[in-house]
């Protein structure tokens, strides 16, 4: 079966700027593209895209509509109706001429509601209709968050029950999908998200210190945080967290970087850091490229920090593990990254960063080595690619 990737038209692929969910598509079609199969990508025409390889077919809409954002405004939000209305007509297109069934593979509630709506369900039948869940609310108890899944999520209700196969990033969410949306287990599948190996890896230390060099942190221990910044991703709980760490050592500093979607949760960011008077030790790196750039600020951190109240499969995680930095967990993820990370709380993360990162060499180097290890074993993209694709075709 040939393969439609689809983009969700937040920002072109491949992704300029840190959008995980721009990243899964990008390397998916990579995994294919090495495997020899069919693969296509469907996504948002952009004049400013960035080079690349890939089979990208685009989805023309005004120009007003192109630009990348980060922000999730009402211009953001009426962006993905456009592109989404404009994508199911493309679509549409390409199913009247499909001589063989295909995979359409949808990564947004909002294209796959209006895929619906737009196209007839004897025109869908052509093709697999698969939707990957990549919104971390699903992974939390049913109770607290059932009413704001059906007041703003009933597109993505919508488009799960459609879809022949759902495709989610743990089994709390598998679990809330079945009970409660009564969709057949049988058709809702646990995925891992991946890593490109080749890209996010170790560096040598030269490379590291000049890097650390650029960003003024020569002779600095960081521990990162990666993310875009607001509530949900909880930089000004980690700063909290990690201030009396930061104040008994010198050379520790803490760094976040991703696009800033809540000024006002920038500024209570900034505020916390005043509050608990380590200010000069916690650095924003701004807005950080996936890949190459991207590898470079993993590489100068002695550890990453994971705190967001909710998240489907946290790409960050297995990318820093991937670069050989061990991630601390100071949170319920409903995933188990496995080595090279270390469940924390807030309450033990001052400590478990102290006894595993900071005094104990010869452990944190063995840390180091089992977090790479981990990450080439386990979440290659092309055996997740070959999963994706396996279970897809799967009757």
């Amino acid at each position: 079966m040939k393969i439609y990737e689809i983009g969700t038209g937040y920002t072109p692929i491949p992704a300029q700027i840190a959008a995980a969910t721009e990243s899964v598509v990008e390397e998916l079609t990579r995994a294919y593209l090495n495997m020899g199969k069919d693969v296509e990508i469907i996504d948002i025409s952009s004049s400013c895209r960035a080079e690349h390889n890939l089979p990208i077919t685009q989805v023309r809409v005004p120009s007003v509509f192109t630009k990348s954002d980060v922000s999730l405004g009402i211009i953001h939000k009426l962006k993905r109706v456009v592109y989404s209305v404009f994508l199911a007509f493309k679509l549409k297109k390409i199913l009247k001429n499909l001589k063989e069934k295909a995979i359409f593979h949808f990564h947004n509630q909002y294209n796959l509601f209006f895929f619906t709506k737009i196209v007839p369900q004897k025109l869908r039948a052509k093709a697999v209709v698969a939707y990957t869940n990549h919104n971390g609310l699903w992974s939390k108890e049913w109770d607290d968050v059932k009413d704001v899944l059906h007041s703003r999520y009933f597109q993505e209700i919508a488009a799960m029950k459609s879809a022949d196969k759902v495709f989610v990033l743990n089994e709390k969410t598998k679990e809330n999908v079945i009970k409660h949306l009564e969709i057949d287990d049988k058709k809702v599948v646990v995925i891992r998200n991946g890593v490109n190996t080749d890209v996010y890896k170790p560096l040598d230390e030269k490379e590291i210190l000049k890097i650390k060099e650029k960003h003024n942190l020569t002779d600095k221990k960081v521990i990162l945080q990666v993310g875009s910044v607001y509530e949900n991703k909880g930089q000004a709980r980690v700063v909290e967290m990690l201030a009396p760490l930061l104040k008994e050592n010198d050379n520790l500093v803490y760094a976040y970087v991703g696009g800033i979607v809540s000024q006002e949760y920038f500024d209570r960011v900034k505020m916390a850091a005043d509050e608990n008077f380590v200010s000069d030790k916690t650095i924003y790196l701004g807005t950080v490229s996936p890949g190459k750039e991207m590898n470079e600020i993993y590489n100068i951190a002695d550890a990453t920090v994971f705190a967001s109240e909710y998240e489907g499969f946290p790409l960050v995680c297995v990318e820093s593990v991937s670069a050989g930095v061990p991630v601390m967990l100071c949170t319920d993820t409903a995933v188990n990254i496995g080595d090279g990370s270390v469940v924390a709380t807030q309450a033990n993360i001052v400590s478990c960063i102290r006894d595993s990162i900071l005094n104990n060499p010869d452990e944190y180097k063995i840390l180091r080595v089992l977090a790479r290890e981990n990450a080439v074993k386990n979440y290659s993209w092309q055996g997740i690619a070959l999963e994706y694709m396996t279970k897809a075709e799967a009757d």
